[in-house]
């Protein structure tokens, strides 16, 4: 059985974004499942628009999201020679010609075709058959020119058969002779492309629809260059809720691989969140391991309906698409304890709070501490922002706590000392423990347990929610506990 071998050929004019992660994913995906070969070639025949910081952006967003590669990366630019070889192949087979036509020419031939209101406003041929004399006697004039493919003359349509779309045809009179050479003499992207995909033996196309238009005129390069078709599949398009195409001229940091890793997602989440846009695994399964998702993925569940990202601008609690806040949550909830504390130590350590004692002798209270708290984040990043508390003396204080829980009972300042004194003289500090001294002391006082478990809660951590007051008690320890119980005053002058 042939070996299966797709291709991700990005441009590196910017970042990695969503709509080229899941087009790289996707080709990843089918060729795991067929235990193919994955070749990343970057298409970098852009001079003025491609750039190194692309390219690194590129490789580092794939290799964030664990996509890895068999073959490449290959810079398109290495091999020049060989799209120049193919044009003159095209042109010595009689498959391509030279045209001498102006843009002007171009521009007034079109514009008169307007005016006469023509159906077709396309090139209409005038190089097409002119003579070799003809041909040498403008080359000697110093004429500039392009190479044009010559569409064949012939009745009927193109075709070839979409994995997703099913038959696509394009009648033959519709495709204008186009242009594979520019008049500096480098080749365009269509030829480029193709000459790769044969080098490169890719025998399946993986991508998106928009690039269905270059597809018709490619099949007829590769039949003319003598070359076996490739087995097509154009996925569906992912748009935003004003049905436009998510790109990163329109949408900005939004749509960037790197906005998520540096927002504190985890990689395969947003992976398992991009396998969705576009692709039905025909249950209601929306979690998938990668094992799980490599097993289940199929072109043939692919829709053809395009795909929405459903994120709302300026909202900062949908600042994404609310089901990859969702999935990300499920995998910080779920996610191997030993395996959260690798990500959260590059948070910490990037905000000055990991002590490397988390790796020695604080290991298990550092991974019994994320176990305990992880369930109401959304994010790594929260791990240092509402979870710093854990980590530093040094946090803020929610204000709408703060106000709600602790100013508007004054009286909290004697009474949250108090009860720092009774915890420092504990016996044992537990969870039961320190909850039979918290509500001997409310009752003592004549005021609900509530009134010193919010309080605790908000001078404490500096959140509103969180995990069971005794065990957020017994976390932090006696020191910290005691220690911040018993230094509130300042929370009162300075309101």
């Amino acid at each position: 059985m042939e070996e299966v071998r797709v291709r991700f050929p990005p441009s590196p004019t910017g970042y990695l974004h969503i709509g080229g992660a899941r087009t790289a994913l996707f080709n990843w995906l089918f060729a795991k499942q067929h235990g193919g070969k994955l070749i990343l070639r970057i298409e970098d025949t852009d001079e003025e628009r491609s750039t190194q910081a692309s390219i690194d952006g590129i490789i580092e967003g794939l290799q964030w999201l664990g996509i890895d590669w068999d073959e490449g990366p290959y810079f398109q630019t290495e091999f020049a020679d060989e799209h120049v070889a193919a044009a003159h192949r095209l042109l010595k087979s009689g498959h391509a010609y030279k045209c001498f036509c102006t843009k002007e020419d171009l521009e007034h031939k079109r514009e008169a075709a307007l005016a006469e209101k023509k159906s077709d406003v396309g090139y209409d041929g005038t190089c097409r058959h002119l003579t070799a004399e003809q041909v040498a006697e403008k080359e000697d004039q110093g004429l500039p020119a392009v190479i044009r493919f010559k569409v064949p003359e012939r009745q009927g349509t193109l075709f070839y058969d979409d994995e997703v779309l099913g038959r696509i045809e394009r009648a033959y009179s519709e495709i204008e002779d186009f242009v594979i050479v520019r008049s500096n003499g480098k080749p365009l992207y269509l030829l480029c492309n193709v000459v790769d995909d044969i080098r490169d033996r890719i025998t399946h196309i993986i991508r998106g629809q928009d690039h269905m238009t270059n597809t018709t005129r490619q099949v007829l390069l590769y039949e003319a260059l003598g070359a076996r078709l490739p087995v097509f599949a154009h996925m569906p398009l992912t748009l935003d809720l004003k049905k436009r195409k998510i790109s990163k001229r329109s949408h900005g940091e939004i749509v960037a691989v790197q906005f998520y890793r540096d927002h504190g997602f985890i990689p395969w989440a947003l992976c398992n969140f991009l396998c969705l846009l576009g692709w039905n695994p025909g249950t209601d399964q929306e979690i998938f391991s990668r094992e799980e998702l490599v097993q289940a993925f199929s072109l043939s569940r692919m829709s053809r309906v395009n795909s929405v990202f459903n994120f709302k601008p300026g909202d900062p609690k949908f600042f994404t698409d609310p089901k990859l806040i969702a999935i990300n949550e499920h995998y910080l909830r779920t996610m191997d304890l030993t395996e959260l504390g690798d990500m959260v130590r590059k948070e910490l350590e990037a905000e000055g709070l990991w002590d490397p004692e988390y790796a020695a002798s604080k290991q298990q209270w550092y991974l019994r501490t994320l176990g305990l708290i992880r369930d109401r984040f959304h994010t790594l990043k929260d791990f240092v922002t509402a979870g710093r508390a854990y980590f530093s003396d040094h946090y803020e204080i929610d204000p709408k706590p703060l106000a709600k829980n602790v100013l508007k009972q004054p009286e909290l300042a004697v009474w949250l000392p108090q009860l720092a004194a009774r915890y420092a003289a504990l016996a044992e500090f537990t969870a039961e423990a320190t909850e039979q001294s918290c509500r001997a002391l409310a009752e003592e006082l004549a005021i609900k347990p509530g009134v010193l478990i919010n309080a605790m809660r908000t001078v404490l951590t500096g959140q509103l929610a969180g995990p069971s007051m005794f065990d957020i008690v017994t976390t932090l320890g006696r020191e910290r506990v005691v220690n911040r119980l018993s230094t509130i005053r300042h929370l009162f002058t300075e309101a």
